[in-house]
């Protein structure tokens, strides 16, 4: 090694051994190796005469074979002695380009100190980057940090380098990190007195600290290109992407020349840190200093523009790019699929493969990855048998985003079909894939087999394996086993839990109704200095909610706040169903107000949530109008206008809803035709009812649920058909439930079916022998008929059955306040002068036709006697107790837990023409909006 390290020294320095009395230039001539003849002109250097003598030299094939050229040597040899042998042989024969060849035979066989004694003693007229090498070690398995020791080592046996070798080395040492070599280098520099302060900046920026790179470039006195862009890089690189673009927008003042690689980070940052703005004027940069057909530059726009929201602007980027490769069609084609357009994805598909270009992993990926977002399962298979067709095998990431497609209940065979593909094809190896089958089984309701996924993990168990469980326990209402899970997690797993991990279990108690045990978990949380965030609230908000515990969801609401937690769009979307479960109108605009300030209204879902809101509450034009401004309205939002128009019987605005989201390329799912059916329903609208339900299965391929069958039942029995709907009934693919027959029963008692009810009775006594709805219907409807000692028969049947009736009760909400109106109980501190003003109303009612509809009263009194207690009706109070104190021309809104009466439904239509004021009153799913006289629902509920 050292007498190659001496004789390369002495090879690199000296251009000729001997120095003839006269001096001859030597034109070079183009000559091939493989020639037999060749001939060299030979001039005098100071005479322009050729020479009397031409020398022409002939060889022969086979001497041309004796002397072969050092290439073709290092070709033919097969062990390192013999590459040794063919360099001290012909080292002077090789030239600049031949040296890279000998470096890589060298690195072949292992030897990295004579590949790096060549490398860093011909450096730079040997032709190859410090990169280049650096990659090519590593391509042969070598340790990239020994290159430096070898470095190192030549200078220990006296090779002296010069400043550009040095400078060099130094840029090595960045990119290895060895800060100690580093600081000999920056000496070394400073005693031949070169000052490299793009190299120094990017040592120091990357080894030590972006705070000293900053200080050397505030203290350049010359800033040239390579400064700028360097300082630029070292502030994304360390995360001050602030200061970066603010450098940036001083480099251009100062005229510096941008680099593209720093102007396609600059764009990576933006995309990644929502700088929309600053990534407009960087656009404009790139057009100002020509980028436009750098196609690198433009697909960082089109991702830029696509992450900040701007979608559109991402396809004006790609349109006018005039030349495109795979990667600009993978990131217009992901762009699409990340906002859950996957249609525009897919004709993109194919305009790509028009052009010639040939869908790659990451395209399919891609697809895969927006048909999971959008749950569709089908379209997601669909994207994998095309992928596999075009010879593509699916990796981990396919298969992920398939089981997140299919991760909902119902679909339980098919991600076991995809787990056998898992296990087949060797892919449970990656973690990713098994935390996501894990997630798939919790989803799908099937925690047996996410447990046996999860023990068949071993040691690669990670956080994400151990909350998936613990969440889906806790999901499942088995808190306590997700806590003895907690506690092995810690234990046996090494495994410290974290914020995701108490916030499952903050959920499973709430949802269970136990929130004070979801607080102690909270307080827990800070006890293990876990801090509670908003996840951890909105948890809880979230576990009320679904357990109707609303009251309670309020409160903790305002213990979030007295915590200081500002809530995100996620909590404001639970508010909000909260609100609107609750008909808090006035509350819910106070969030709506809160949503615009807060910029929160841009986000769909919470859009969606206002909109569901104000149907609920019963302000149906707030909704449409909320509706229409809604950009890109996924399908949640058209779900909640349909049923808000259903909810107030409005049949064909339903449908028209329902038409213009088939018109926007919307597919409808369950949910979706849950409202359509209710929209029906709610409107006697029977023969539409019966196509909706056919188009379900036929077109669209929804399996009918209860509640689709549930809704058939209630449309054909409200409109008169009771046989039809029994029919229905008896030939459902389902098992008949309570809420199958608690709908038929309902429809007997409207059109007095005695008969058919005492069939729709016995059956509900067996499947829900202690709801007192049943019983009431029963008794009412044996009392209209007068059937007074079968009436009687059905309230001992009560008793004995201990079957409590519920507290019927209605409610008004007047300056903030809630004014509660009970049948029973305690009276309302104003209901003297309610009454006093309610028989001023019934008096000039009657004066305008009104009629007590007595049938509503089902006891066995006086018609005097039951006038008298049609004015005790809950909703009568609350809608007279609103005329008194609700002053201006707002509506007067009444919520009711139990079914508006024909008596009461009747008065109000009264009042709205005597009174002039709209009244909308809301009882369980339905609203009735009274105006002039006239009922939204057309008289039918």
């Amino acid at each position: 090694m050292e007498n190659l390290s001496v004789t390369l020294r002495h090879c690199y320095t000296s251009f000729s051994l001997h120095k003839p009395n006269r001096r001859y230039l030597v034109k070079p001539a183009s000559y091939n190796y493989t020639q037999t003849r060749f001939s060299l002109d030979i001039k005098h250097e100071s005479s322009s005469e050729s020479l009397p003598t031409s020398v022409s030299l002939a060889f022969s094939s086979s001497s041309s074979e004796l002397f072969p050229h050092p290439l073709t040597e290092l070709s033919r040899c097969d062990d390192l002695a013999s590459v040794k042998a063919v360099h001290a042989r012909t080292m002077r024969k090789f030239d600049r380009f031949d040296l890279e060849w000998l470096i890589s035979r060298y690195l072949e066989f292992g030897e990295l100190g004579y590949a790096s004694a060549i490398f860093f003693m011909g450096f730079p007229r040997n032709q190859v980057s410090w990169m280049g090498f650096l990659r090519e070690v590593e391509s042969f398995g070598l340790e990239k940090h020994r290159v430096l020791e070898e470095f190192v080592q030549l200078q220990s046996k006296g090779v002296n380098f010069d400043e550009v070798v040095l400078v060099m080395v130094l840029r090595i040492c960045t990119v290895l990190m060895n800060q100690l070599l580093g600081f000999v280098i920056h000496g070394g520099l400073i005693k031949r007195g070169v000052v490299r302060s793009d190299a120094l900046m990017g040592f120091y920026g990357r080894c030590v600290s972006s705070d000293i790179a900053n200080k050397m470039f505030d203290e350049m006195p010359d800033r040239d290109d390579l400064a700028w862009n360097e300082i630029v890089m070292l502030n994304l690189r360390s995360g001050k992407w602030e200061k970066a673009v603010r450098l940036f927008r001083e480099m251009q003042f100062s005229s510096a020349k941008v680099y593209d690689r720093m102007m396609v980070k600059l764009l990576q940052v933006c995309s990644n840190q929502g700088g929309l703005e600053e990534g407009r004027q960087i656009h404009g940069y790139v057009l100002r200093l020509g980028f436009e057909g750098n196609v690198l530059m433009c697909n960082s726009l089109i991702v830029m523009y696509s992450r900040n929201g701007e979608l559109g602007s991402s396809r004006k980027v790609f349109d006018l790019m005039k030349d495109r490769n795979l990667s600009s069609w993978n990131s217009i084609v992901s762009s699409y699929t990340a906002y859950g357009y996957v249609d525009d994805a897919m004709d993109l598909l194919e305009e790509m493969e028009r052009c010639g270009f040939k869908p790659d992993i990451v395209t399919w990926n891609s697809l895969l990855s927006g048909h999971a977002f959008k749950g569709l399962y089908k379209g997601a298979i669909a994207i994998l048998k095309r992928m596999q067709v075009s010879g593509l095998k699916p990796n981990s990431s396919s298969i992920t985003s398939l089981l997140q497609a299919i991760a909902e209940p119902g679909l339980l065979k098919l991600g076991k079909a995809i787990h056998g593909y898992v296990i087949r094809n060797q892919l449970w190896y990656d973690v990713y894939v098994e935390t996501t089958l894990i997630d798939m089984y919790v989803k799908t309701g099937c925690l047996p087999y996410a447990r046996m996924v999860f023990d068949t993990m071993d040691e690669k168990k990670n956080i994400v394996a151990w909350n998936s469980l613990i969440s889906g326990l806790s999901y499942a209402g088995l808190v306590q086993d997700a806590e003895a899970l907690m506690s092995k997690m810690e234990k046996e797993g090494g495994i410290k839990p974290d914020a995701v991990t108490w916030n499952s279990l903050v959920y499973g108690y709430a949802a269970c109704g136990k929130t004070e045990k979801a607080l102690d978990v909270i307080e827990n949380m800070k006890k293990n200095n876990v801090k509670p965030n908003v996840v951890s609230w909105t948890a809880i908000l979230s576990g009320c909610s679904k357990n109707g515990d609303f009251r309670n969801a309020l409160k903790v609401f305002r213990k979030m706040q007295e915590e200081g937690v500002c809530p995100n769009s996620a909590t404001i979307s639970t508010l909000l169903r909260i609100l609107g479960c609750l008909s808090l109108l006035h509350s819910g605009k106070e969030v709506h107000c809160f949503c615009l300030k807060n910029n929160l209204i841009r986000d769909a879902y919470v859009a969606t949530a206002l909109v569901d809101m104000y149907t609920r509450s019963g302000d149906l034009r707030s909704a449409s109008e909320l509706f229409r401004s809604v950009e890109n309205k996924p399908l949640a939002s058209w779900n909640c206008m349909i049923m808000g128009h259903a909810m107030f019987g409005q049949g064909q605005e339903g449908i028209a809803v329902f038409n213009k989201m088939l018109e926007a390329g919307l597919e409808p799912d369950a949910i979706t035709f849950t409202s359509v059916l209710s929209v029906c329903k709610n409107s006697g609208l029977v023969r539409e009812g019966w196509e909706y339900f056919d188009l379900m299965r036929s077109r669209y391929g929804v399996t009918p649920s209860i509640e689709h069958c549930s809704c058939m039942v209630e449309m054909l029995g409200r409109s008169g058909y009771l046989d039809e709907a029994l029919d229905f009934i008896q030939t459902m693919p389902l098992k008949p439930d309570a809420t199958i027959w608690g709908a038929f029963l309902s429809s007997c008692k409207i059109h007095r079916d005695l008969e058919l009810a005492e069939v729709a009775w016995k059956r509900l006594q067996v499947l829900e022998p202690h709801n007192s709805a049943n019983y009431m219907m029963m008794i009412n409807l044996y009392s209209y008929l007068k059937r007074w000692e079968d009436a009687e028969r059905i309230r001992d049947s009560m008793r004995s059955h201990r079957v409590r009736v519920e507290d019927l009760w209605s409610w008004i909400q007047i300056d903030q306040r809630v004014h509660v109106f009970y049948a029973e109980g305690k009276a309302h501190p104003d209901e003297g002068g309610i009454y006093f003003e309610l028989y001023r109303l019934v008096s000039e009612m009657k004066k305008s036709g009104y009629v007590p509809d007595t049938r509503c009263i089902h006891q066995n009194i006086s018609e005097a006697e039951k006038e008298k207690l049609l004015l005790g009706h809950t909703e009568k109070l609350a809608i007279t107790y609103g005329l008194i104190r609700k002053k201006g021309l707002d509506p007067i809104r009444v919520v009711k837990n139990t079914s508006i009466c024909s008596d009461c439904h009747t008065v109000a239509k009264y009042i709205t023409v005597l009174r002039n004021r709209e009244i909308v009153l809301q009882e369980g799913s339905r609203i009735h909006h009274f105006k002039d006289g006239k009922c939204s629902c057309s008289d039918s509920w």
